[in-house]
């Protein structure tokens, strides 16, 4: 006798499988039809899914997209050894080269997580250090990861005030999502994240996404610098050179570069 509850694993994994490659939240019913399942079984599943938080439902556009579980059980991934083996080489180059501290993030929840993090000689103390976590919205790698994700899944990360941390002395004032959207929006304009005194007084950040093989933001690559030292004419070339260590490190973890 086949025992029920390994359908139903099979059908709770096609649906978070489903989700994971779709571009954006997306309808019960259009879930329904992708993998053929009844609408009964997915409106079951995608229930129990988001009492554990694995599922979000938007209730105004009627769809269902990840939830923070299953960010974060992609953040696990990201920070084990695979990653770390594969980014550190590539992060310690960009150092060589622009000389200055760089560092890898994945996403973790509504933060960041530091798994990689190459000092320039005679750099500042910086408190991105090796898992530190911080607020994604304070964050050029944050910043790069949020605005690499469809609009949709912005929102639901961030659905209301209580979601956002406040801080009196960050300039950006980004406490709400109106003005995250306005940050994100010119980093998609701009082509690269820019942090400037969020995180630490006198010290700004380059972040570029690094992602899968769907688009998908998976980690992030900064550069961290004294903003005394930098020209912003500067920032658009070394941002191009954070790319390209981005765009390798997508390429060895079966990624694709950007476009």
């Amino acid at each position: 006798m086949t025992d029920p509850k390994v359908p139903a694993a099979d059908h709770t994994l096609r649906i978070l499988s489903l989700l994971a490659g779709s571009r954006g939240p997306m309808a019960a019913s259009m879930i329904a039809t992708k993998l053929e399942l009844p609408r009964s079984t997915v409106y079951h599943l995608l229930a129990t899914l988001q009492e554990h938080g694995f599922v979000m439902h938007l209730p105004e556009e009627k769809r269902y997209g990840l939830g923070i579980a299953a960010v974060e059980l992609s953040s696990a991934y990201e920070r084990q050894e695979p990653l770390g083996r594969l980014g550190r080489p590539l992060v310690a180059q960009l150092v060589d080269r622009l000389g200055e501290s760089c560092h890898l993030a994945v996403p973790h929840g509504r933060d960041v997580l530091y798994v990689i993090e190459e000092r320039a000689q005679g750099s500042r103390p910086l408190v991105t250090d090796v898992d530190v976590r911080l607020p994604m919205q304070l964050t050029a790698s944050g910043r790069a990861i949020l605005a690499a994700l469809p609009k949709a899944q912005v929102r639901a990360l961030f659905p209301d005030l209580e979601s956002f941390v406040h801080r009196h002395d960050d300039p950006d004032g980004i406490d709400r999502y109106s003005k995250l959207r306005g940050v994100l929006d010119a980093t998609r304009t701009r082509g690269f994240a820019l942090e400037r005194g969020s995180v630490t007084a006198g010290l700004s950040s380059i972040g570029v996404p690094v992602l899968d093989h769907r688009g998908w933001p998976v980690a992030a690559i900064a550069v961290t610098f004294a903003e005394e030292r930098v020209d912003p004419e500067r920032f658009a070339p070394i941002a191009r050179d954070v790319r390209s260590t981005a765009e390798a490190l997508s390429s060895r973890i079966y990624g694709k570069s950007r476009v």
